[in-house]
């Protein structure tokens, strides 16, 4: 289930690129899929010895196209262990709302990003996410919870004023609303409650690409994204230093 849109973010075979936050890794395999040179990095020890191992599955069967790479980095992302410029593209999904100094996370991103490079940041949507948040305390409310709640103004604008240039936004997951609030009306821990479950196997067969289900979930996704999207997904552009330079001239 990805949330960026790799053909919009520009991604291309042999790209440095760096999924921080990686989490279980769903977009850092997708990535390595595509031939990307990938580096999944999160703080997490546990998740990322399963995203290695799975990278090595992957390797030996043949998933990912001859010269890719792929590895793990543990570490924080208020200090990435990075050169300047080191990465062609930068995917953080789902990790902003979860950092207390999100802006100096922000920083450490464009830092290591290469002029002209790209960059997609995807965090919880507004209303969606205080729905769940109004309905329930212990949605958020738990050790490495989300920390705040973000308006598209407020995110674009802490990026573009860390120096990147915004290019555009998009909604998914517009199933995935309907189904959070509920878990939060119910109780996030309450997974054997009848409609839960029900709704459950309706996102799997989704997931799993179940025949006249996965079609019929994916024209309602469709439709459903731009109103309750989950995720807001944000792309944007590391400004090249040659441009800079010439508007600095001109001007």
């Amino acid at each position: 289930m990805l949330t960026v849109d790799f053909n919009r973010l520009g991604l291309r075979p042999g790209d440095r690129v760096i999924d921080m936050g990686c989490g279980a890794g769903r977009h850092a395999f997708e990535m390595y899929r595509r031939g990307a040179d990938v580096i999944a990095f999160d703080q997490d020890a546990q998740e990322l010895a399963g995203v290695g191992d799975l990278f090595e599955a992957m390797r030996e069967a043949g998933e990912a196209p001859e010269g890719a790479r792929a590895d793990i980095t543990q570490g924080d992302a208020l200090a990435l262990p990075f050169a300047d410029g080191e990465f062609d593209r930068v995917v953080a999904s789902e990790v902003l709302e979860h950092i207390p100094d999100d802006e100096r996370a922000i920083s450490e991103l464009v830092r290591v990003l290469r002029p002209g490079g790209t960059m997609a940041v995807t965090v919880p949507r507004w209303l969606p996410e205080k729905i769940c948040w109004a309905l329930s305390d212990a949605y958020h409310e738990v050790e490495g919870g989300h920390v705040r709640i973000y308006t598209d103004t407020d995110l674009i604008g802490k990026l573009t004023a860390a120096g990147m240039v915004y290019e555009g936004k998009d909604h998914a997951h517009g199933l995935h609303s309907p189904y959070w609030w509920l878990k939060c009306a119910v109780g996030v821990d309450n997974d054997t409650f009848p409609l839960v479950k029900a709704y459950h196997q309706v996102l799997v067969w989704d997931i799993m690409k179940t025949p006249r289900i996965s079609t019929l979930t994916r024209l309602a996704e469709r439709a459903l994204n731009p109103l309750i999207g989950k995720s807001m997904v944000l792309y944007l552009r590391k400004p090249d230093e040659a441009a800079v330079g010439a508007e600095s001239g001109a001007a």
